[in-house]
């Protein structure tokens, strides 16, 4: 069940981010509707590449959950594990819209 919850969680960060659009990035010439569909497609890129991290650690909470359920240290490093997880989707998003020549929004 942790293991399903950390995964929901990677995936909310995701479709939450995903829903302020591009807001938060601009680039000179471009309307906030072609900004956002860029946005979105960097999102897609993060959300494949973690992808197979959060199913990774899903399998080894389920595989653990007595372990889970017995320790705070486990579950603690769980929430470790889920935190780096979502930083390396933002670290990718931030990559690619760099990529796309924008720049973070004043």
């Amino acid at each position: 069940m942790n293991g399903a919850r950390a995964l929901c969680v990677v995936c909310f960060g995701v479709l939450l981010a995903a829903c302020a659009g591009g807001a938060n990035w601009t680039k000179a010439g471009l309307d906030e509707a072609a900004t956002a569909r860029e946005y979105q497609d960097c999102q897609d890129l993060a959300g494949t590449a973690v992808r197979t991290d959060a199913d990774i650690d899903q399998d080894i909470q389920a595989a653990r959950q007595s372990d889970l359920q017995r320790s705070s240290v486990v579950r603690v490093g769980s929430e470790n594990t889920r935190d780096q997880t979502h930083d390396r989707a933002d670290a990718i998003v931030a990559a690619c819209m760099k990529a796309k020549g924008f720049i973070p929004a004043p």
